[in-house]
């Protein structure tokens, strides 16, 4: 059986990227996994933020190219913010244990440079493609595509 899927391509300004990463954020229920693609500085980091407002979390959500990992705790999720920019082989994805988070039914799973992951990932429930538009700086193209 195919899933059915729903996908829109959006220009949106940085303040309404991140009232739509809020609004995607309030959508969301466990399990859920969510891959976010683009170019360094595109806005990835930003829409992650955004979702973990709209999902309740209160603390300061920060990036985590370094430590590759962030949790957070609401009363409905176990948010997991994953960076896999710096990964460079398949040791390196295995050794994060995403088999095992992608297994928590009560996780939602943010994940930054999912392609470092190869198919491990494959089953989305919502990609995020964020792109540069050229020549304005203060608008990003964003595409959705949600899998029922």
């Amino acid at each position: 059986m195919v899933a059915e899927q729903r996908q829109s391509i959006q220009r949106l300004t940085l303040a309404e990227l991140e009232s739509r990463g809020v609004a995607i954020g309030r959508a969301l229920r466990a399990p859920a996994l969510v891959t976010l693609m683009g170019e360094l500085g595109a806005g990835k980091t930003t829409m992650v933020q955004a979702i973990c407002r709209g999902l309740g979390v209160s603390e300061s959500v920060t990036s985590p190219t370094f430590a590759l990992i962030q949790e957070y705790r609401t009363p409905a999720a176990r948010i997991v913010h994953c960076d896999l920019y710096r990964l460079q082989t398949d040791a390196d994805v295995a050794s994060l244990g995403l088999d095992d988070m992608l297994g928590d039914t009560t996780a939602i799973m943010l994940v930054e440079w999912p392609e470092r992951a190869g198919a491990l990932l494959a089953d989305a429930t919502l990609t995020l493609m964020l792109a540069h538009v050229p020549g304005n700086d203060r608008v990003r193209l964003v595409s959705e595509v949600w899998t029922a």
